[in-house]
């Protein structure tokens, strides 16, 4: 008698040991980011930061899951893009003028990396601005920290707008119900909301900027959203619940227009594709890749040796049993600034994995401010906020509930105000707290807005809103 089948695996978001997997390996590149961005500072070749942040992820990715069978490693090399690339960047050993690239002073660099616990990738981009060494200085000013700012706000709203209407709905059923038939934002409409932030800046998208939806052993799989798409361009499929995505904002102080630059490209990535090759050191090389990277983009010096895969790697990506990612940059030369945040989409609304540090806006300056009306509408009534929980628990409740309550002393209604500061969001919830003679419980009314609180005048809040005064 034949034996039963063996069940086949779950890897979607409803089993928990798959979130679990992709939480493992975002902190692993939350951590490396982290360190790595320490380590640009004026005069740092990118190569030797590159090569550093490589060996770095792969000694976190050893001290997980150790001694159990699953596969784990680096999801996306290290790279170090300058001031007017865009896509990642990472130079080679063998190539000797650009093993020489230092970065400048007060240059914005985007640091791209990613690391993968059983094919479950999370990858993170973030944007840094290089110091002198001796300027301990950490504010910014004039045109960086407008670009800094625009991309910010940009990487926040779309995080937002990848919200399916009606997750977060609350009321009577009906008002669910109403919420969940709502339609989602189309992309053109994405990019449209997009373009009124960052033009609220004098900034502007950078063309073609995609996010992708990731998969197991795959970040790019079938839906895709193209922000400012080129001629002839355009995306397909927009998130759902159960969906894990990699989320990308690139934000341009120029026209936002891309051209390819003179540059080998050193980053590839093994397509599903089958094609026979025909030379052995273009088979030797593949045979690395898929041994080595699976489907996880790498780079030339990555391989073993790095001179001879420069050589095989030629007829895979001729046969497109390889893909070649082309060094992109700013068709004008202006500075760019990027993000790479992975998501996943549950019934409790978007949940971040891995993304960039959360930064100190207070430490931008700038004259410029978001006016739009319907983005303003948007931050207000789209902005998912968790309530603000007593500190009484469920079980603690039930107790209070089953004796009498004790009356307190006869005393006027009294209000007392409070302010709650978000620090993802630099959100202000004035909470009033109001106890009542005739009814012993506490009454709590929140008031979430998104505003700085200007003044307070009986029973009357007055709000100063974004665009209003600070």
């Amino acid at each position: 008698m034949a034996a039963p089948a063996a069940a086949a695996v779950d890897y979607t978001l409803a089993n928990p040991d798959t979130l679990t997997k992709y939480k493992t390996a975002a902190q692993i590149s939350q951590k490396v980011l982290e360190t790595v961005s320490g380590w640009c500072v004026e005069g740092a070749k990118i190569l030797d930061i590159c090569q550093r942040g490589d060996k770095l992820l792969a000694e976190e990715v050893t001290k997980v899951f150790k001694g159990k069978n699953v596969a784990k490693g680096i999801s996306h090399p290290c790279t170090v893009s300058p001031n007017s690339y865009v896509t990642p960047y990472t130079p080679l050993v063998s190539d000797a003028e650009e093993a020489e690239v230092a970065l400048s002073a007060n240059e914005p660099v985007k640091i791209q990396l990613g690391a993968q616990i059983d094919g479950f990738g999370a990858i993170v981009c973030d944007t840094v601005v290089v110091r002198a060494k001796d300027d301990s200085e950490k504010s910014l000013s004039g045109r960086p920290a407008d670009l800094m700012l625009a991309t910010h706000y940009a990487n926040e709203l779309l995080l937002r707008l990848m919200m399916p209407p009606g997750i977060l709905a609350q009321g009577t059923e009906e008002e669910k119900k109403k919420a969940q038939a709502a339609k989602p934002y189309s992309q053109s409409k994405i990019t449209q909301l997009l373009e009124k932030v960052v033009k609220s800046y004098d900034c502007t998208l950078v063309e073609n900027t995609t996010c992708w939806l990731f998969e197991r052993n795959e970040i790019e799989s079938k839906k895709k959203i193209i922000l400012a798409p080129g001629e002839g361009v355009k995306g397909e499929g927009l998130p759902e619940v159960g969906d894990v995505w990699g989320v990308e904002v690139g934000v341009s102080l120029g026209t936002g227009k891309v051209k390819t630059l003179p540059k080998r490209a050193t980053l590839h990535r093994r397509t599903a594709i089958t094609y026979g090759l025909k030379r052995p050191s273009s088979r030797a090389t593949l045979s690395e890749i898929q041994k080595k990277f699976g489907t996880f983009p790498f780079s030339l010096r990555q391989l073993e040796d790095e001179r001879a895969g420069k050589v095989g790697i030629v007829e895979c990506v001729r046969g497109g049993v390889v893909r070649q990612y082309e060094v992109i940059g700013s068709a004008d030369e202006q500075s760019v600034s990027r993000l790479f945040t992975t998501v996943a989409i549950t019934k409790n609304g978007v949940q971040k994995i891995s993304a960039p540090v959360a930064p100190d806006t207070s430490l931008w300056k700038s004259d410029k401010k978001i006016t739009d009306d319907e983005i303003l509408k948007i931050w207000n009534y789209l902005w998912p906020r968790r309530p603000l929980r007593s500190p009484r628990t469920r079980k603690r409740r039930r107790r209070l509930q089953r004796r009498p309550h004790r009356r307190r002393p006869k005393k006027t209604m009294r209000t007392r105000m409070r302010t709650m500061t978000k620090m993802t969001s630099k959100l202000i919830v004035i909470q009033a707290l109001r106890y009542d003679t005739e009814r012993p419980n506490m009454i709590r009314h929140m008031i979430p807005c998104e505003c700085l609180f200007s003044r307070w005048s009986g029973d009357s809040a007055v709000f100063s809103p974004i665009a209003g005064e600070s």
